[in-house]
């Protein structure tokens, strides 16, 4: 039996040994990386592609140097190369236009717009409130003029060859100049461009829109910021209140999720994506549509689309909703952690007013700081060292929201993985 037990022992040591001589020999490899590797993986993680050997020179002078802030430089260096747009970029957007969350789709207004918005340098908070648009130019061969019922000027755009780091390419203009139907306090970055409104706002209940914008631009999905202890008061009519018949499961479950996301999603009652489900049943030639003052819809009477009164009978002593009035019920109870900023009211009308609610919060900031990381270092912050380097790449970001600071400060902390 002591043969046996220190058999076993000297396996179970001679494993740890190899496990130990790995790590050994991997965090060897990663010191002894120098300039000119750190300067090619910095590239080929930012634009996909090797760098030239003039760029890479200048990339590993840079490195050898001036250390971490020449490695920083040398990133933006990298940026410089049009593969960043056209292909990281591009990639890294494509998912948050559609439901099924696939970088395989064609570029429209949603990717181009979030591109734009690095290329150019902007405030990246711009992205869920403004009023701003970025269509290919008309006037280029091979490019069809914006249109707000079909995708070909994107689709044109990306077939032709021309880069989208070429602002002669992809120019910036208002979704209000372009978009009849959309007067400028009506706008909302992303989240009322013709991709998001065709992925979100079609049928359904309006609901998706809130729950993807939540996911992608604050990094949390609705299982994650369930409070079962706000009031259930904002709650709309089609939600059982007895699934099953047990009304543990709504006390339990359901209002969880609800409690927060229906006073929340009600900034979305004008909205709607309007399209011939018989003969467009993938609504590819449908319209982002909004109710303004002047209309009025025939099912609700009201300027709130009919869709906000579906299944009423459900439970008739819910919240009907009246208008795009809406409140932020998670700045009480567990969901402070997302950190609301308090110079805001907390409440509104409309998806403007919404879109700066969550693009001034903390976990948009810390969202979009942890998806660049993901992109460039390839994996999750997975230590100590990780997660303090992810805090002041927070920090650096939220001195001027440039999105472009996250991607040289990720690289430069990975360039030697």
């Amino acid at each position: 039996m002591t043969v046996l037990c220190t058999t076993r022992q000297l396996i179970k040591r001679t494993f740890l040994l190899t496990v130990l001589l790995a790590l050994v020999g991997t965090h060897a490899t990663i010191a002894s990386a120098g300039p000119r590797d750190q300067a090619k993986r910095i590239h080929e993680r930012i634009a996909g592609v090797p760098p030239s050997p003039e760029v890479l020179d200048q990339m590993a002078a840079n490195i050898t140097n001036n250390g971490a802030s020449g490695a920083v430089s040398a990133a933006y260096t990298a940026m410089e190369d049009p593969a960043f747009y056209d292909v990281t970029l591009k990639n890294f957007v494509a998912p948050w236009t559609n439901e099924a969350m696939s970088p395989f789709v064609p570029l429209n207004d949603y990717t181009a717009t979030v591109i734009g918005i690095v290329r150019d340098n902007h405030d990246f908070r711009r992205v869920l409130y403004d009023d701003i648009l970025y269509v290919g130019n008309a006037s280029l061969n091979g490019i069809s003029a914006y249109s707000t019922s079909n995708n070909d000027n994107y689709e044109d755009l990306e077939r032709s060859g021309y880069s989208l780091s070429d602002d002669n390419a992809l120019e910036q203009t208002t979704q209000s100049s372009l978009n009849s139907e959309l007067p400028t306090g009506a706008t909302a970055g992303v989240i009322t461009s013709r991709a998001a409104a065709r992925a979100f706002f079609s049928a359904g209940t309006n609901r998706a829109m809130f729950r993807f914008t939540l996911l992608n631009h604050m990094c949390n999905d609705l299982e994650q910021v369930a409070d079962v202890s706000l009031p259930p008061d904002r709650i709309r009519q089609d939600v059982s209140r007895s699934p099953g018949g047990d009304s543990r499961v709504f006390l339990s479950n359901c209002v969880g999720c609800h409690t927060g996301m229906d006073p929340m999603t009600q900034a979305f009652a004008y909205y709607d994506y309007q399209y011939n489900a018989d003969t467009d049943p993938d609504g590819e030639l449908g319209r982002l549509i909004y109710n303004s003052v002047s209309d009025v819809d025939p099912e609700t009477g009201t300027r709130v689309v009919a869709k906000y009164h579906i299944n009423s009978t459900t439970f008739e002593q819910g919240y009907v909703t009246p208008d795009d009035g809406w409140d932020n019920y998670w700045r009480s109870g567990t969901n402070r952690r997302l950190g609301w900023d308090g110079s805001l009211p907390g409440s509104g009308n409309g998806a403007k007013s919404l879109g700066r609610e969550f693009a001034n919060s903390d976990a948009f900031a810390q969202c979009q700081v942890k998806k660049v990381f993901r992109n460039v270092c390839l994996r999750e912050p997975s230590n100590d060292s990780d997660r303090s380097k992810i805090s002041e790449i927070v920090t650096s970001f939220r001195s001027g929201y440039n999105l472009k600071t996250a991607f040289a400060e990720s690289a430069a902390y990975c360039r030697g993985e």
